[in-house]
């Protein structure tokens, strides 16, 4: 959780980016830290995917600073940046699984791609089945990402999202097309995947429930800022109308 000395493992400062005349992000800003779950929220075309994009170096932002465990990804080649990438798990809104491959497939693709991040590559098999056990669902291993609920498949790209064992997981919609009983499952999960791994994830949502339940901080972006930070508690009962709007049921 946050402390007043700690530093950030994620920090984003007064970053723009413009596509033409388009201005989306003007000067946003953000600290992330150490076991902390930050909730971004905003309307949609608010620019949240944009920074995101920004966060993983896929596009660069006009102006501003971008540092990650005190390095600057702005700078960085392009072989420094992709292994810094496998410090980073992203959960796809869609959950994005391969599917021409079975689950244990999917798990072992980012393995193979990076083989210098188990002890032992021999030892594939078992991080798969760890990461599975990890979110329930050991017994997938050999089916289809068509053979799974749209639940499971959440479930499923959690795993592959842990199996690098990252320090920072971003975290896309989580809920989003996910019944309430379903999508209170995977807010736990992330819960407990917090608990048990100190990880420090940035969760963009529009679900005011998983905000609510999830979030040690919640940051709006609002007009392409930080319009406003706070706790859930703090935004929901704030007297100004455009902060509160966000939490109206």
């Amino acid at each position: 959780m946050k402390k007043e000395n700690q530093k950030p493992v994620l920090e984003l400062k007064d970053i723009h980016k413009s596509f033409g005349k388009n201005h989306v992000l003007k000067g946003f800003s953000l600290k992330l830290h150490e076991g902390e779950n930050l909730v971004i929220m905003g309307k949609s075309g608010s620019g949240k995917s944009v920074m995101v994009k920004c966060i993983v170096g896929l596009i660069q932002p006009d102006s501003g600073s971008i540092t990650i465990k005190d390095q600057n990804i702005i700078t960085m080649g392009q072989k420094e940046l992709d292994f810094l990438r496998t410090e980073i798990g992203y959960l796809f809104q869609g959950s994005a699984l391969y599917d021409s491959m079975t689950v244990r497939e999917n798990l072992e693709f980012p393995l193979r791609r990076h083989k210098d991040k188990i002890e032992n590559f021999q030892g594939t098999d078992e991080a798969v089945k760890a990461a599975l056990e990890s979110v329930g669902l050991l017994h997938t291993l050999d089916l289809m990402p068509s053979e799974l609920s749209g639940g499971m498949q959440r479930r499923v790209a959690l795993a592959r999202a842990l199996i690098l064992k990252p320090k920072i997981i971003m975290y896309d919609e989580p809920t989003t097309g996910l019944d309430p009983i379903t999508a209170n499952e995977i807010i736990q999960l992330m819960r407990n995947i917090q608990i048990e791994y100190n990880t420090s994830s940035l969760i963009i949502t529009h679900d005011v429930d998983c905000a609510r339940v999830i979030s040690n901080r919640i940051i709006l972006l609002v007009d392409g800022i930080n319009y406003a930070e706070g706790t859930y508690e703090e935004l929901s009962n704030s007297s100004d109308p455009q902060t509160r709007a966000f939490f109206k049921n």
